[in-house]
């Protein structure tokens, strides 16, 4: 009677997310237990830590466990279950073969697939695979009821599908009845998915008190993994606003509590932490070598959802430390088609970064006509205004420099601001802000584009010839221009782009 008290106590600690009962639960002997109870007790230490920690059953075990549970009648226990070996595919990988053993059983469980149960196990277990039948199903999500274990789910489901801007709106409704229910572990997890979701949406404003609350939280309910996860998420945001040792701090914070037991997800935000700040601080190669961890599947940060969303650091790093070819391979293999949002924005912004010269431009266009998030916007904004300069056309390139240095400043990511403004600069733009030419320099410029030497031109306008050269010094960074053959094409342009 004592053992069977001390099961039911574990089961309510389970589900309260207190984690104190573990060393408890795994001592409880099985004699005497029925088959429900010794079911609950192969499954309990994987419900306190998410089936990191030593001792744990293995996920196809588990699978199995809650196929027999269910098929015993007992449906809730089973998906209670199941739900362990979704959370087990996210947090240290199974393989694939283990993987689709998974898969195969949770096709068996007779329950309706858009439950939202099945989606968020769907989402861990099968996110490629299944994430467009996910993302279908979050978007045929009407209402939710007023139950906020509901709408954890959802949330989870979203972020591992890509679909931040859901991952946010689910979580943020699950907060408030775990607030009032007193559900202080799960709120420090749906605190921890909204944190994510807003970080790589750019929101980061927004993203940092959800991500220390999340991390006080989990250290108050005793889950270091989402504790590891939470200081990871503030690693990435203080790369993003350009405080680089408080990133290093966490990072290294972070990395001890993740390599503890092999917790990917935290290994993997570690690395996209680690990869913002030497992009931020022009450490190209060291970029590279961070992001390209979470694409390996021999590396502990190595995440298969959460390696599809770091795409554009990816690239971005590979274009900057001569590593395309390598960044290519793995772009390609994502294909073409997919209805996850951040999977697809992060293609279209890939293979803009990597196409030839002749391609870019129709690549940058279409990922700017896509639509995207605020954040995402900018980033390719200032990536299509940097490659409009290259290509010497200095008036097409500051209206998206410039659009994307008015964001970035607004996100409070100054070093991306500051990135923006030096192409802005580069361009031409001139101090005020005002790239355009006066019509004493476009006078100045139409001559000389038409071949007349700068004696000529100033016999024509009463100059001198050291005054014409120093008007066509003003007048040719303002163009993109660095020789007077390049001129007349350049002014084509640019009266295009003023009339």
């Amino acid at each position: 009677q004592q053992q069977r008290r001390l099961v039911r106590q574990c089961v309510l600690d389970a589900r309260t997310c207190l984690f104190q009962r573990r060393n408890l639960v795994v001592a409880v002997p099985d004699r005497d237990l029925t088959a429900r109870e010794r079911a609950l007790v192969t499954w309990l230490p994987s419900a306190f830590d998410d089936g990191v920690g030593e001792g744990a059953a293995g996920p196809g075990e588990l699978a199995v466990l809650a196929e027999a549970v269910v098929g015993d009648g007992d449906v809730e226990l089973g998906m209670r279950i199941f739900w362990s070996v979704a959370m087990r595919c996210f947090w240290v990988e199974p393989g694939a073969a283990v993987r689709e053993r998974i898969a195969a059983v949770a096709r068996r469980l007779p329950i309706d697939p858009q439950d939202p149960r099945m989606l968020a196990m769907s989402a861990y277990v099968s996110p490629v695979e299944q994430g467009d039948a996910v993302v279908a199903g979050l978007r045929a999500v009407r209402g939710g009821g007023d139950d906020p274990a509901t709408f954890r789910l959802l949330g989870s489901a979203a972020l591992q599908v890509g679909a931040f801007e859901e991952s946010v709106r689910f979580s943020l409704a699950a907060q408030r009845g775990l607030r009032a229910q007193g559900q202080f572990g799960l709120l420090a997890r749906a605190l921890a998915v909204e944190a994510w979701s807003r970080t790589r949406l750019g929101d980061i404003t927004a993203a940092e008190p959800a991500a220390c609350e999340a991390a006080r939280l989990a250290e108050e309910t005793r889950q270091p993994y989402m504790r590891g996860l939470a200081a990871a998420v503030r690693a990435e945001i203080a790369a993003l606003r350009g405080d680089y040792e408080q990133s290093a701090e966490l990072a290294a914070e972070a990395e001890r509590i993740g390599l503890a037991a092999g917790a990917r997800p935290v290994l993997a935000t570690v690395q996209l932490a680690r990869s913002l700040a030497a992009l931020g601080e022009g450490r190209y190669a060291d970029a590279f070598a961070a992001v390209r961890r979470v694409h390996d599947p021999a590396d502990p940060a190595y995440q298969l959802a959460l390696r599809r969303y770091v795409l554009p650091e990816l690239v971005e790093a590979a274009t900057r430390s001569g590593n395309s070819d390598d960044a290519g391979k793995i772009v390609e293999e994502f294909g073409t088609a997919t209805s996850s949002p951040a999977l697809a924005t992060g293609l279209r912004y890939a293979r803009a970064l990597l196409a030839r010269d002749e391609e870019a431009e129709a690549l940058f266009t279409a990922a700017l006509d896509a639509g995207s998030s605020p954040w995402d916007r900018a980033r390719t904004q200032l990536a299509f205004g940097a490659w409009l300069r290259r290509q010497r056309r200095a008036a097409q390139a500051r209206p998206h420099l410039k659009a994307a240095a008015e964001a970035f400043e607004a996100f409070g990511t100054k070093d991306w601001a500051e990135r923006a403004r030096e192409e802005l600069r580069a361009s031409g733009e001139s101090r005020n802000g005002n790239g355009e030419l006066t019509e004493h320099e476009l006078t100045i410029a139409r001559m000389a584009a038409d071949g007349l030497t700068n004696k000529e031109i100033g016999e024509r306008l009463h100059l001198s010839h050291r005054t014409v050269s120093t008007h066509l010094h003003r007048i040719f960074p303002k163009l993109g221009v660095t020789a007077r053959a390049e001129l007349k094409t350049a002014l084509m342009t640019y009266s295009e782009t003023v009339t």
